[in-house]
């Protein structure tokens, strides 16, 4: 199928030839008809399927189809809530490619930056908002966001939202919200707490479900890396020397662990910079582009950046430290073999990781390859000594002696 044949306008689908594509991914195939027919949608997505697109496509459509009569100022029409700033100007980015023919208007909201300009568009009217739930409830209680003429509402990141502390935050701009909406809700994962609140949100949904979290993308490559914590960096050194590796993002646990790894890679003249949530927004809009631009061969990056990152041809992924939680092991992976392309995951493991290991192995139903490398016979000794679970040889029986302290004759098999 062809997005020519999912009945959109000529607005969009020049918008959508200009961007380069052609044929739907299996979310937008599915998810477009059903937003077009006004129903309630409840996605259950991972990263690097086209979900975006998957909403902002009809949402366009069908706001430009119903343009209010009189012209002047623009009541919010359409609200998309996400978790992430990097997100949530990811989504506008989308927003101004697929709508540039449209006539609407969007804006996005965010904090950690002044609010004044994002003060001054609202007043000016617009009507698609997207927005982080702080920032959004701050200019609500100030009197900037109004949402009693709403017609769409988008929970985007769903089970990212609720990670983060979001629920009572999302529990307060639902009160706003008006009865008669249609709602569009997506998460990677469904867990109970999470379909509790879709179905507290949603009317009669159709539901679309795209390669289950614990399914990651067949044309990732994954691999792992026995190594000790202190040769890390050493490895990461090691592999980066090969030329191929154009870009990559290199995941850590810890905002100092990015800062010293790039750090690191910047005195072997690495072109590399960290991104985490202590950097100013401007920073790390900044370090962003000079990635996506291909100024910066490596960005070293924490969680935060794990959904809210869409960079084109990005084949490398390396988790310098593996996560404590599996499914953000997935999310990091969907960085790369996005759109159908090829993809590979480089993943180091040290002794005390080994659980988060055989974790990632139990969600994703497969065993990681080991690869072998400089670094990994002294990795492999001490992960067998910290094992409790790997068989040991037999403990020596104690020699008997006699009164006279010789070895008795029945233990000279020792």
């Amino acid at each position: 199928m062809l997005f020519d044949e999912l009945g959109l306008i000529e607005p969009i689908l020049k918008a959508i030839k200009t961007e380069g594509y052609t044929t739907p991914t299996p979310i937008q195939m599915q998810s477009i008809p059903i937003v077009l027919q006004g129903k309630d949608l409840l996605g259950c997505a991972q990263t690097g399927t086209g979900k975006t697109a998957a909403f902002a496509i009809p949402i366009l459509q069908l706001l430009h189809n119903n343009m209010p009569v009189k012209p002047g100022y623009k009541h919010i029409r359409t609200l998309i809530l996400t978790p992430t700033r990097e997100l949530a100007v990811q989504i506008d980015e989308s927003f101004a490619a697929y709508g540039r023919h449209t006539g609407l208007k969007h804006d996005v909201i965010f904090g950690g930056v002044p609010q004044h300009r994002q003060t001054i568009a609202l007043r000016n009217g617009t009507d698609i908002l997207i927005a982080t739930p702080g920032r959004l409830l701050d200019l609500m209680n100030q009197g900037y966001v109004y949402l009693n003429h709403l017609e769409m509402f988008v929970l985007d990141e769903a089970d990212r939202m609720l990670d983060m502390g979001f629920i009572n935050d999302i529990r307060k701009v639902i009160k706003e919200l008006p009865q008669q909406r249609q709602t569009l809700f997506f998460s990677a994962t469904m867990p109970p707490s999470i379909a509790q609140l879709a179905n507290s949100l949603l009317y009669k949904p159709e539901k679309v479900t795209i390669t289950p979290v614990s399914t990651t993308a067949e044309r990732v490559e994954q691999s792992v890396y026995f190594v000790k914590k202190k040769d890390k960096q050493s490895l990461l050194d090691h592999i980066l020397k090969d030329k191929r590796i154009e870009r990559t993002i290199v995941f850590t646990q810890t905002k100092h662990g990015a800062d010293r790894i790039a750090k690191n890679l910047r005195k072997r003249n690495i072109d590399a910079d960290a991104l985490h949530g202590d950097k100013s927004q401007a920073s790390r809009q900044t370090t962003l582009s000079n990635f996506k631009n291909g100024r910066l061969r490596v960005l070293v990056a924490t969680d935060i950046a794990a959904r809210g990152i869409d960079v084109d041809s990005l084949e490398h992924v390396i988790n310098y430290d593996l996560p404590n939680v599996s499914e953000t092991y997935v999310h990091r992976i969907g960085r790369t073999g996005r759109a159908g392309a090829a993809g590979y995951a480089l993943s180091f493991c040290d002794t005390e990781e080994r659980p988060y290991l055989n974790s990632i192995n139990k969600l994703t139903r497969q065993t990681i390859p080991s690869v072998s490398h400089p670094f990994e016979e002294a990795a492999l000794i001490e992960a067998n000594n910290a094992n409790p679970d790997l068989p040991k040889a037999p403990p020596r029986r104690p020699k008997f002696k006699n009164r006279k302290g010789k070895v008795d004759k029945r233990d000279k098999t020792f």
